[in-house]
């Protein structure tokens, strides 16, 4: 009786922000409190993990001097980030959402996971944003040769992988793909640490190759 009711208060005393796994609760403040778009203004939403959270903190101007949403959440996974598409997403009434995910679903922040499944997770969030007229960009996912954190997973193959997979879904389905890959890999398939000191979080530098690609992503976008 004594072991139950020690297990009963630690169930009981466990910080209940732990129990808002996709931290639905984040951006709920900020997204009250988006101001109306001026006329001619095209809102575009940020989708993403610690990548798109630092560049919302590191180019601050990028975001402020357009009408640019960033809801990046440090640490996210693809399955995290479906749950809160529409709170952060399609309740914001965006004209197009540029996603960038899946890194962290490599680096099993949130478990064991298949390109199949992460890729699954991409094509559901991009749908629900296409099924309410949202124009789609997706991303390729940034180079990594390891992760500091989870070594030994092999980003350095596993991310060109789902880059193709992510290109062909794009494809087909007639979305704007964003090859930020391309433009930024060196010859281990992985991130210069010119444009990321721990070799996955982009460096100031790492951003500046960014912005001019969804700059044009995002204008293209916007004619399909």
């Amino acid at each position: 009786m004594k072991f139950l009711t020690l297990i009963l208060f630690a169930m009981l005393s466990t910080d209940m922000s732990s129990q808002d796994w996709a931290n639905l609760g984040k951006y709920k403040a900020a997204n009250e409190a988006l101001p109306e778009l001026q006329k001619g203004e095209k809102r575009i939403v940020f989708m993403g993990n610690s990548i798109t959270e630092g560049w919302v903190n590191m180019r601050p101007d990028f975001f402020n001097k357009n009408p640019f949403v960033g809801r990046g959440i440090s640490g996210q996974t693809t399955p995290q980030m479906l749950i809160r598409m529409r709170q952060d997403v399609l309740n914001l009434n965006p004209d197009a959402v540029v996603i960038l995910a899946g890194t962290n679903d490599i680096a099993e922040n949130t478990g064991p996971v298949t390109l199949d499944e992460i890729l699954d997770n991409i094509k559901s969030m991009a749908e629900l944003a296409d099924a309410n007229g949202i124009k789609v960009i997706l991303s390729s996912v940034l180079p990594a040769y390891d992760y500091p954190w989870r070594p030994g997973l092999e980003p350095n193959i596993k991310i060109p992988a789902l880059n193709k997979m992510i290109e062909s879904y794009s494809k087909s389905k007639g979305y704007y793909f964003l090859d930020y890959f391309a433009e930024m890999a060196d010859e281990r398939n992985g991130l210069p640490k010119k444009y990321a000191e721990d070799e996955v979080h982009p460096t100031v530098l790492g951003y500046s190759v960014m912005e001019p690609l969804a700059l044009v992503a995002i204008v293209e976008a916007l004619k399909i």
